[in-house]
């Protein structure tokens, strides 16, 4: 039967300057306009054109800081989820502050490589895992995969037969566990393709036990994203702590345990999940057991370090409401169109802070009715070439980009201290066509 948690209440617009005090990495110069770390945005916006996306490195370290401090009790190692941002200078910055890596693809797992995530610190996961990956991840010897059906167990036990290779595995459980968050990004219910239901793993650690290059090492489990209440995990955690007592019971070894992400932040007036109510979860039902724990958190490391930049082009004046047409599009942010979520909107501008708000629905030039960034946002006057920031988009943002409308790739920029480095060029148009081959004429 299945548990279900309440969902939280849609976040509400609030007013601009409730949402820069919800920022602790922003504030408003008086002259200089909207600032990220102490560095005014407007010059970054004329000097690299818009849409352009802004990561701050300092609010990454910061916030892994205060994970790991909040994990220390239950000795919970972090392996951040590749997927949220993939960059090289984010995974980088990363593996320097001692994270490893949750990845779901060949790709992903090279760029974790690449950026010095030893292999050692690096756990496969994702449903559906091709032959060319497992048998990178065995090759290169990281340490874990995570099992998400009976028939990629049987895949894995095949490539790991003809390499003659172990393969350190973890079976992912589906504890059928509804998240409350939305339906799109929920992964532990019943019906959801993650996962082995929790009656089946007992036959299939048994299995895995019996064959000769497979080491089954423990369980996984990952419910959902944007997870914003305790309640979830405890009930998960709850679960998955009495299928370890099974499985040791029938004389299973079982020493790791990967608890996941999800991990959800503020993007409005909702209250971000509570570290200490999350820690806590752990504690007491995992603790207990003496395992071997690791976290995959993604967007709570990286979502509140990113804003992208976005130029006015037009004011459209229409009914019921405004048009305000950014350079920004869906093809940039697709998280809007995808989920209809929430992402706060600062004007560059100190003048715009304090003026009169009135309900503008925000938009991009693309040609899909879905390119809506905001519906019926409460925003100041602009009008054509006013500068706007799009916050807390440091994931799931520059990452899920693409070049629909022939719209290349904006730039993107790492601010640390004092410095702003271009991490990403803008993608020159020629580039998009690069690698496309047109036959001659018959």
């Amino acid at each position: 039967m299945v548990i279900s948690v309440k969902k939280e209440q849609s976040p509400q617009p609030m007013i601009l300057t409730d949402l820069l005090a919800r920022h602790q990495n922003l504030r408003m110069h008086a002259h200089d306009g909207l600032m990220l770390d102490g560095r005014p945005l407007t010059p970054i916006a004329r000097d690299h054109g818009t849409p352009a996306w802004i990561m701050s490195a300092t609010t990454i370290r910061g916030r892994y800081a205060a994970l790991a401090a909040a994990l220390a009790p239950t000795g919970a190692h972090i392996h951040y989820a590749v997927k949220a941002n993939d960059h090289l200078a984010i995974l980088t910055l990363l593996a320097r502050c001692g994270a490893g890596a949750d990845v779901v693809s060949l790709g992903e797992l090279t760029r974790a490589l690449r950026a010095g995530i030893p292999p050692a610190r690096i756990v496969f996961s994702g449903v559906g895992k091709s032959t060319d990956e497992l048998t990178a991840a065995l090759t290169e010897n990281i340490a874990q995969i995570n099992i998400e059906s009976a028939e990629e167990l049987d895949q894995l036990a095949a490539i790991a037969t003809r390499l003659n290779r172990p393969a350190r595995i973890a079976f992912r459980l589906n504890p059928d566990i509804d998240a409350g968050t939305h339906h799109h990004i929920s992964t532990g219910r019943l019906g959801d393709k993650f996962g082995i239901p929790i009656a089946d793993i007992p036959a299939l650690y048994t299995r895995a036990s019996e064959h000769p290059c497979l080491i089954p090492v423990g369980l996984a489990l990952h419910i959902g994203s944007q997870i914003t209440s305790p309640a979830p995990y405890r009930a998960a955690f709850a679960r998955t702590a009495s299928l370890v007592r099974a499985l040791r019971a029938a004389g299973h070894t079982v020493t790791t345990l990967d608890c996941g992400g999800g991990l959800g932040i503020a993007y409005a007036d909702e209250a971000p999940l509570s570290l200490p109510a999350y820690t806590a979860a752990i504690a007491q039902s995992l603790v207990p057991l003496d395992l071997s724990l690791m976290v995959e958190p993604g967007r709570y490391l990286v979502g509140p370090a990113g804003l992208l930049l976005a130029r006015v082009i037009l004011r459209k004046n229409a009914r019921p409401r405004p048009f305000l047409v950014l350079d920004a599009a869906m093809t940039d942010l697709a998280r809007p169109a995808l989920y209809g979520a929430f992402h706060a909107i600062l004007p560059l501008a100190p003048h715009h802070l304090h003026a009169p708000l009135a309900p503008l629905d925000v938009v991009g030039p693309v040609c899909e009715s879905t390119d809506v960034l905001a519906r019926a946002r409460p925003l100041p006057s602009l009008e054509a070439g006013d500068f706007v920031a799009i916050l807390d988009t440091g994931a799931y943002g520059a990452v899920m980009s693409s070049t629909y409308n022939a719209r290349p790739l904006a730039p993107q920029i790492l601010i640390d201290g004092a410095r702003a480095d271009l991490i990403r060029p803008r993608q020159p148009l020629a580039e998009l066509w690069q690698h496309e081959i047109v036959p001659p004429a018959p």
